[in-house]
């Protein structure tokens, strides 16, 4: 505002040895706004009062509205966000009291006898530079809000790790400060998301669930009291367990999601066990597979549409028509498939089990081998 006349300057003066201005914006930040209302008054009159006086003195520099010292507006949207008022609470607070400003800073002018025309100038400047503070103040909101949520994050992860892998056992006040109590039950939640942007917006979405998370072995994982229902990504989740117990059910979750395989969704650790406890042994799994299936070619459009449909057979219930109907052909081809596949191997499809061996154990045995069959095969 170069030139300033002496009439303004007389304004800027008034406005800043007037304690009253201070008290109206602090009472429009309040009033407009709770989250503001419940910090200390002291604390709201100290951040403007530092503000008008910032502002003052560039306005009697003159300038662009960007070239000032923005250092209070900085430091407000710092504390607000170390306070834990929201961006929409500081904002509501941040717009009520630049209206009440500008609102006793034409009075003031009025009072002054100051005309119109020179008072409209004035108000262009000093609207400038109210948006221009309001921009640093919400700059800072971010940048602390950023340095407190990586600083959170990394409390969370590092407890995390302490109670799922390996290191001392958190206390007490780490584990609060995680959100974690030493007597509750957790599931535990492990992801196959590794990309740290990913699993940032991952990990927004599971906290509609509660729970605390972070990377862990280079993937996200948490703890959560009510387990997720759904998911865009692939989940093991596992019954609720004691905090003390947790090593042995993550390393469980982590060997469950390699089982998974590229399924998607929350799938419960539960209903992983049995292809978790047989991906444990791949080299028992070979050794079946060459021993039960070691007559069928893997190169064989046929052999493979035999095993498909086998594997499909087991998968439901030794049932024809839904075989077929999950397959897309007909009943009879599945037969045919069946038993040629039977002529060739003597796999037992559990239609005519042996006597002295449990079936349940056979169909295991047999389905084991398909799918090892079939997964070789895709290698």
């Amino acid at each position: 505002m170069p030139g300033m006349s002496a009439m303004v300057r007389r304004v800027l003066d008034a406005v800043a040895a007037d304690d009253k201005v201070v008290e109206r914006v602090v009472d429009a930040a309040r009033g407009h706004s709770p989250e503001v209302a419940r910090l200390p008054a002291e604390e709201n009159r100290r951040h403007i009062a530092f503000l008008l006086s910032e502002g003052i003195a560039h306005l009697e520099r003159g300038g662009s509205p960007d070239d000032g010292d923005f250092s209070a507006a900085l430091s407000l949207g710092s504390d607000r966000a170390a306070q834990g008022v929201s961006m929409a609470g500081l904002l509501r607070g941040v717009h009520a009291g630049r209206t009440e400003l500008i609102r006793a800073s034409v009075e003031l002018a009025r009072s002054l006898g100051v005309d119109d025309g020179t008072i409209l100038d004035f108000m262009i400047d000093l609207d400038h530079y109210v948006g221009a503070v309001e921009r640093h103040i919400i700059s800072g909101y971010h940048t602390a809000e950023l340095q407190l949520s990586r600083t959170a994050r990394d409390l969370n992860a590092q407890v995390l790790r302490r109670l799922l892998v390996s290191g001392e056992f958190p206390d007490v006040s780490e584990l609060a400060r995680a959100g974690l109590r030493p007597d509750g039950r957790y599931h535990c939640v492990v992801s196959g998301v590794t990309d740290p942007s990913h699993a940032r917006t991952l990990e927004q979405r599971l906290h509609a669930f509660g729970g605390v998370y972070g990377l862990v072995e280079g993937r996200l994982a948490g703890l959560t009291h009510v387990a997720p229902s759904w998911s865009d990504d692939l989940l093991v989740v596992s019954p609720a367990t004691a905090l003390k117990s947790l090593r042995g059910t993550y390393s469980m979750c982590t060997r469950a999601l390699a089982a998974a395989g590229a399924s998607l969704g929350v799938r419960l650790l539960t209903d992983l066990a049995g292809e978790t406890a047989l991906a444990a042994f791949p080299g028992l799994a070979d050794t079946l597979a060459d021993a039960l299936l070691g007559q069928l070619d893997p190169k064989s459009t046929f052999h493979h549409e035999m095993v498909v449909t086998a594997l499909c057979y087991l998968d439901n219930g030794g049932r024809l028509s839904a075989t077929a109907t999950a397959l897309h052909i007909h009943a009879n081809t599945v037969r045919y498939r069946l038993d040629r596949l039977v002529e060739l191997t003597g796999a037992d499809l559990g239609e005519n089990p042996d006597a002295g061996r449990s079936h349940v154990l056979t169909t295991l045995h047999t389905w084991w081998a398909l799918r090892s069959w079939i997964d070789r095969s895709a290698g």
